[in-house]
């Protein structure tokens, strides 16, 4: 019995504990609750919540978007970089015709009538033994 006592003691003890604690509690939420520009205050931070985070045009929405435009003015810079050297070759082809000779031999295996083009392959070729054509 003597066990049993002791439980029921502490048992007593910690809903005596739970009671205050939530009398404290209440205490709180009363003097909470009877402020009075509570509903301003809570209006205010619906607000900011809703603007700063949940609508369309939010400032999250906005730091997304100017990090998106600073990646596409890179790109187009990119570009704006690559159609210069492009217009740079165009130059350079327009007033050498062996340029463009060069470019059309090695690009496009074109030849003169009287030559004769022999293209090399780097490929590596099938070792003969070790492939078995049946089993495919």
């Amino acid at each position: 019995m003597n066990l049993l006592a002791k439980l029921e003691k502490k048992i007593v003890n910690l809903h005596t504990k739970r009671k205050k604690y939530m009398k404290k509690v209440k205490s709180l939420l009363l003097r909470i609750y009877h402020i009075p520009a509570l509903k301003y205050i809570v209006v205010a931070l619906i607000a900011v919540v809703l603007i700063g985070f949940v609508d369309e045009n939010s400032v999250w929405s906005h730091l997304r978007n100017k990090q998106r435009i600073s990646d596409l003015e890179d790109e187009i810079e990119q570009y704006n970089e690559r159609w210069r050297q492009d217009q740079e070759k165009i130059r350079t082809l327009d007033g050498n015709p062996k340029a463009i000779e060069k470019i059309a031999r090695e690009r496009y295996f074109m030849k003169a009538d009287d030559e004769d083009v022999f293209v090399l392959s780097d490929d590596e070729k099938p070792d003969l033994m070790t492939t078995d054509e049946t089993a495919q």
